[in-house]
């Protein structure tokens, strides 16, 4: 596909973003607007609004361009590129809003991020309303996203339940054969958290990644469904919170690279008392700090 053609796929799409967020009959903004919006020249605005009116989705009648109905899924183009996958986004959109320190309430541009992560707007649309099932996400009145928090309530129950579905996660796992892969995979975490220890000064920031990668390793012995599932809920919430309260992060982070140190231990001694214990006791001081960045930021 011609460097042309796919951006104005990419303008067509992000046009068609823009209209799923006005109701049948509003009338769209100037072609100027739009231009300067979409980051494009007016040219490629007015073949986007051409192809609009083509497809039944505008009236367009000199400078007036009314809705006539919202897109639907089949609208939109596709656009051949190197687009990272849905786990991709996920983890790019987290790390970019640890690395620039986004703090809630800040508008998310669609256009913008977009283009920041190389995917279609249509699909980071999707991919913003999949985590407005979770809070992190929530629609603007006047169209568009921006990132939001969490209530206090939320996070007792979202710690709480964590509670149950790790220490489940421990039990089995320390039962498992020693052949079983899921000792090698500790053995480099473990390698992994000593290093990090070593370099903390200059790279405290890199915990939430390792902290994220721990967890999940140790729920994936868990063949359940819905614990992968909630297992997104942790790195959509627990590690972004976690990164809030930037107060003492370099402390608490070497404070967390202890205590996953000792259930790595613990594990590896298949001593289910042990690990339970640590278990609890690093996922307790993880559920303070969620609830203590909340307070910093007034969420509760």
């Amino acid at each position: 596909m011609a460097r042309t053609d796919e951006r104005f796929r990419e303008a067509y799409n992000a046009l068609l973003d823009y209209c799923a967020t006005l109701a049948p009959g509003a009338q769209l903004s100037s072609e100027v607007a739009l231009a300067k919006y979409l980051e494009v020249s007016r040219t490629v605005v007015r073949s986007a609004l051409e192809r609009l009116r083509t497809e039944g989705l505008i009236r367009w009648e000199g400078r007036e361009k009314a809705l006539l109905r919202q897109p639907v899924p089949p609208d939109w183009l596709p656009v051949e590129s190197d687009q990272m996958s849905a786990e991709e986004l996920e983890r790019q959109f987290l790390n970019w809003v640890l690395r620039f320190d986004v703090p809630p309430g800040t508008p998310l541009n669609v256009t913008e991020l977009a283009r920041r992560f190389r995917v279609p707007a249509h699909s980071l649309q999707e991919f913003l309303a999949s985590l407005s099932r979770f809070g992190l996400v929530q629609r603007r009145p006047r169209g568009g996203w921006e990132l939001v928090g969490f209530t206090r309530d939320f996070a007792i129950e979202l710690s709480d339940f964590r509670m149950m579905l790790e220490l489940n996660a421990v039990s089995q796992l320390v039962a498992l054969p020693v052949d079983h892969p899921i000792w090698s995979q500790l053995a480099a975490l473990e390698a992994e958290h000593h290093r990090l220890a070593e370099q903390i000064d200059g790279r405290y920031h890199d915990f939430s990644l390792l902290d994220e990668r721990f967890h999940t390793t140790i729920g994936s012995v868990v063949r359940n469904r819905f614990v992968a599932e909630f297992q997104k809920v942790i790195t959509l919430i627990f590690h972004y919170h976690y990164q809030w309260d930037k107060k003492d992060e370099r402390e608490r982070n070497l404070a967390a690279i202890g205590e996953h140190l000792r259930l790595i231990e613990a594990l590896t001694d298949r001593n289910e008392a042990d690990a339970i214990a640590a278990a609890r006791d690093h996922l307790r001081t993880s559920k303070l700090t969620l609830l203590s960045s909340l307070r910093s930021h007034a969420l509760v």
